[in-house]
């Protein structure tokens, strides 16, 4: 069996997070979200769902609402885009790079650093991202 959640890097409407996002609710919803995953938005942090949420300009409450109404990933992007914004191809394609590096020499690092040594990955340089992370930690190097 595969893992529950697809990649980060995984597009809906060309926008990376958005789709493992709606994994995450889908499957918390049904009890089934693995363990040491978090959905939805943690007060003081800046979660990849939090940032998803304001990038889309949509609530995440709202959101999952929507999503566990049904309807496929792209109704419920095209639900945001009309609820929020809809970022053209120039804003899309800034947010995929910075997303995808994210972890890589930035403020992000020590939280990297530390997911990795949480996940005993301290090892693996070649893990320098939090997707890299997420997509070592799930089965998908």
């Amino acid at each position: 069996m595969s893992f529950p959640l697809r990649s980060a890097s995984a597009t809906v409407g060309g926008i990376f997070v958005f789709g493992r996002i709606l994994d995450k609710i889908r499957l918390d919803a049904q009890g089934l979200l693995p363990a040491g995953y978090h959905v939805g938005i943690i007060p003081g942090k800046k979660t990849f769902d939090d940032r998803v949420c304001r990038f889309l300009g949509v609530d995440f409450e709202s959101l999952r609402l929507r999503t566990l109404q049904g309807g496929s990933d792209e109704e419920i992007l095209d639900w945001c885009f009309a609820q929020g914004q809809r970022p053209d191809d120039e804003r899309i394609e800034v947010w995929n790079a910075f997303m995808q590096k994210r972890g890589w020499n930035d403020a992000a690092t020590p939280g990297l650093t530390q997911q990795k040594a949480d996940a005993d990955l301290a090892h693996r340089d070649d893990i320098q991202t939090f997707f890299a992370l997420f997509d070592a930690e799930e089965g998908r190097e």
